[in-house]
């Protein structure tokens, strides 16, 4: 085969290379109707070389475009890199990078246009699978301000997405000093209404009467020291979360209210008989067995299937313990941080106690031991008399654990 004639390519050879290209290739007349195809275009669509000549070049596109001369290319003249998606006949839509270029005869009147089409597939898996990869890893560090690593921390994660993902209600569970409320936190945060705060109440913290106007505020003069009226925490989280701490001290009659206002997200302020209404997403904590609470008939079994939709157990330190050394370094940064001092880690025997301890007081128990230590330690790193008295005595330790 001539390819040469002269300084210029023969019809043959450049329908020969053009046949050769990687990238999916058509030429489009002014009209945008595609003249002429190659292999590579042919594979990129599933459709034969009949089916793609003659058709318009959006007929190739998952997505609508104008046809020329109103379309970007004949206004701009070329188009650099631009992602798009080309249709395959099997219904996928292919990933593709799209570089195109007017042609223009010798007196520079536009006779048509070439397009080149990258299939960027293979880049976009990698992409997916480097975003699920990175999200692992996150989770490996910790979630939010949640620290650990371990299996049972890794299952807490993963159902805490699925919390942020949805709108219904979570009860979460767990002892003292699990950290109850930072899982509610890191709920509200990866959620739609993340960018309002989260409200909190800590429902052990009150008697029933200011508790209720707390929660669903008051009209002035509705009580002695009443002075003016008093937005409640419903109102305040209106598009927000709001966390309710020790859900299992609640009394009969706030069950009641709260109740109403989960079946019909309406309420009264105290003293007020005007029906208010709240968009609230509500997490609720406990530390307390609530499905006992029921059969003793002190917590409304209808209040509590409306709180546990979405139950979430965190499990105790004693059944983590891998996770203590990543507690401890975060705790001594956290102390180095706020007090100055340099402290570097904990000595060989002082690390044996922390985990030899069932820790009954779980995260805020190790947090405040480290706290402790820093007040006594005067190097730079712990040791086991720089730890509180019940954490390094082995009769005490045995006893507790015993029994926890």
């Amino acid at each position: 085969m001539q390819c040469f004639t002269g300084n210029h390519l023969s019809p043959q050879c450049l329908e020969a290379i053009l046949e050769t290209i990687a990238e999916g290739l058509i030429l489009i007349d002014t009209d945008g109707t595609i003249k002429y195809c190659n292999n590579a275009m042919i594979e990129m669509t599933g459709k034969t070389k009949d089916h793609i000549v003659g058709e318009k070049c959006c007929s190739l596109m998952n997505t609508i475009c104008e046809p020329p001369p109103l379309c970007t290319l004949f206004k701009d003249t070329s188009i650099t890199n631009k992602e798009c998606t080309v249709l395959h006949t099997n219904g996928k839509a292919v990933p593709v990078l799209k570089n195109a270029k007017v042609l223009k005869d010798h007196n520079g009147t536009i006779i048509g246009a070439i397009e080149t089409f990258t299939d960027i597939s293979i880049l976009r898996t990698t992409e997916n699978r480097l975003a699920v990869l990175e999200n692992q890893i996150k989770k490996v560090d910790g979630f939010g301000k949640i620290v650990g690593k371990s299996h049972r921390m890794l299952e807490l994660y993963n159902m805490i997405e699925l919390a942020a993902a949805s709108n219904t209600s979570v009860l979460i569970t767990g002892e003292t000093g699990t950290g109850k409320e930072l899982v509610a936190q890191s709920i509200h945060e990866n959620s739609v209404r993340s960018n309002k705060p989260m409200i909190k109440l800590n429902c052990s913290a009150l008697p029933e009467s200011l508790l209720e106007s707390e929660l669903f505020g008051h009209a002035k003069g509705s009580f002695t020291g009443a002075i003016k009226d008093k937005t409640g925490r419903f109102e305040m989280a209106d598009g927000s979360t709001l966390f309710l701490d020790e859900i299992g001290e609640l009394s009969p009659l706030i069950q009641v209210k709260l109740l109403r206002f989960l079946q019909e997200k309406e309420f009264e302020r105290v003293g007020e008989n005007i029906t208010r209404k709240s968009d609230v997403r509500i997490i609720t904590a406990t530390h307390r067995d609530l499905r006992k609470m029921v059969a003793d008939g002190v917590f409304r079994e209808d209040l509590y299937y409306r709180l546990k939709v979405f139950p979430l157990h965190i499990p105790p330190l004693r059944e983590r313990k891998e996770d203590i050394g990543a507690l401890i370094d975060h705790f001594i940064a956290k102390f180095n941080q706020e007090t100055g001092k340099t402290i570097k880690g904990l000595t060989h025997d002082s690390a044996i106690t922390m985990m030899d301890y069932c820790w009954p007081g779980n995260i805020r128990e190790l947090e405040n031991a480290i706290e402790h230590a820093f007040v006594t330690c005067k190097d730079d790193l712990i040791d086991i008399f720089d730890l509180p008295l019940e954490i390094r005595k082995v009769e005490l330790r045995k006893g507790i654990c015993s029994t926890g």
